[in-house]
């Protein structure tokens, strides 16, 4: 049932996988359709999570308005805050941190490894949102983050054919040493005949509840025709990207040293206050 399975969907959502080195993933009809799957795979009516301000204005809206006349509240925090700052953002009832890689369209660089360090200490996921920077110039995995999505339509489709999203878990956060706050994961699903997820599939457990329940009962499935063109696009990823950076790069020292030019904003400048940053994260190159 190509809502729940399709071999062209399923195949192209392993290579996804295999770029961010996660466990599995799960295409989306679009990135606005990933963040919202993303949240309400693990938050529920009641529930909070915590985000980073400097994100893409629709997703800002999707979680700040719609997602409250669900009953799930966000916290909107400055990404540059201390630890300390950030830690009084959360409640008893907060169930992930957010953020994005290279902000869309701000091109803040988010410290991954601090965002994932906080949201741990307070028992709950890093989902990132890796769109900008791709798995070519940043895996976020590696730097602690749990959960990654994407807009596919940006980078990896890279000719504008289709639009699109992606999900992909690293299988790493542990959601039973955190059972009470995730039900959903950890308790019998009602409508699966009593089965709990994790008991039943491990480290797959988030992406078959994403899978079975919410695109089985809510939709958003990428069309397989769609994934096919997606898959074309990742074809050329690993050349598209690092010549994106360099033109990118090339552009804003121009624009930099054009006297005509009051400010030029790009983390891959020296001068900008995101460029540690990027080094750090992204030492190929940050974006284009």
């Amino acid at each position: 049932y190509t809502r729940l399975q399709n071999p062209t969907n399923d195949a192209v959502a392993a290579k996804i996988a295999a770029l961010e080195g996660g466990v599995g993933a799960m295409l989306t009809s679009s990135g606005q359709a990933a963040n919202f799957y993303a949240i309400f795979n693990i938050c529920q009516a009641g529930d909070h999570f915590v985000c980073s301000s400097t994100i893409y204005g629709g997703t800002f809206n999707l979680f700040g308005v719609t997602l409250k006349k669900l009953g799930i509240e966000c916290t909107f925090i400055d990404a540059n805050a201390s630890e300390e700052e950030i830690d009084k953002a959360f409640r008893p009832n907060t169930k992930a941190l957010f953020g994005e890689t290279i902000s869309n369209p701000s091109i803040d660089v988010l410290d991954i490894e601090k965002f994932a360090r906080i949201a741990h200490k307070h028992g709950v996921p890093l989902i990132v949102d890796n769109t900008f920077a791709t798995p070519i110039n940043c895996r976020p995995f590696e730097w602690g983050a749990d959960i990654v999505t994407h807009s596919t339509t940006k980078y990896m489709d890279g000719h504008a054919t289709s639009v699109g999203g992606a999900i992909v878990d690293s299988g790493n956060f542990d959601w039973e040493a955190h059972a009470d706050k995730f039900p959903g994961l950890t308790q019998p699903d009602e409508s699966y005949h009593g089965l709990t997820y994790t008991k039943a599939f491990g480290k797959m457990a988030y992406m078959t509840k994403a899978t079975a329940q919410l695109m089985r009962d809510l939709g958003s499935i990428q069309s397989p025709q769609n994934a096919f063109l997606l898959n074309l696009g990742l074809e050329t990823l690993h050349l598209r990207v690092p010549r994106h950076c360099e033109n990118a790069q090339k552009v804003a020292e121009w624009l930099e040293a054009n006297p005509k030019v009051k400010w030029v904003n790009y983390c891959g400048l020296k001068s900008n206050k995101y460029y540690d940053l990027a080094q750090k994260y992204m030492p190929n190159g940050s974006c284009g």
